[in-house]
């Protein structure tokens, strides 16, 4: 621990406890296991401490979490859309303005190999055949949160599911 603040994973471990004894998270959607990144080693800054503003990005989407989507989203009351919730998630939790659709985000940012990925990174996606269509927030243990659709609800999925997969085009970082 740094200071007064809890290791991502802890937070995370406690958030999970939380929730699964409130009954808000399904099975399906409870919070995963404590971050790594997909080579396997803590997800830190240079210091080997993971970034404040990132903890905060993964905790604050965590905390929508079955929130309604909606085409154009971009505030949980409203509903949200994949864009619309990583510009809500960056702005309330981090300060960070970034706006647009996932095209406009994945402009931004710098790459980052999928092997280096980061909580707090934005993972990209190719969808009906459009590049940088979807985007979500990468959480760890090759889990992201993303708004999915006008059938579902914000929630977590695997980079390892085959339909993502196939469809993954790249992560960018906003922290460096």
């Amino acid at each position: 621990m740094s200071g007064s603040r809890y290791s991502l994973a802890a937070l995370l471990a406690g958030s999970s406890l939380v929730l699964n004894a409130c009954g808000v998270l399904s099975y399906a959607t409870q919070a995963p296991a404590p971050v790594v990144s997909r080579s396997g080693g803590a997800a830190t800054d240079s210091a080997g401490h993971i970034s404040d503003k990132a903890s905060d990005v993964v905790l604050f989407a965590l905390g929508l979490i079955e929130t309604g989507y909606r085409f154009g989203g971009k505030n949980p009351e409203a509903g949200l859309d994949c864009s619309g919730m990583v510009s809500y998630v960056f702005q309330k939790s981090a300060d960070m303005r970034l706006a647009g659709s996932a095209a406009d985000l994945a402009r931004q940012g710098k790459p980052v190999p999928a092997a280096q990925l980061r909580p707090g990174d934005l993972v990209f996606f190719n969808i009906g055949h459009k590049s940088y269509s979807h985007v979500g927030i990468y959480i760890g243990d090759d889990r992201f949160v993303h708004a999915p659709n006008s059938l579902g609800k914000v929630r977590t999925e695997s980079l390892k599911n085959s339909w993502f997969a196939a469809r993954f085009e790249e992560g960018r970082t906003y922290f460096d």
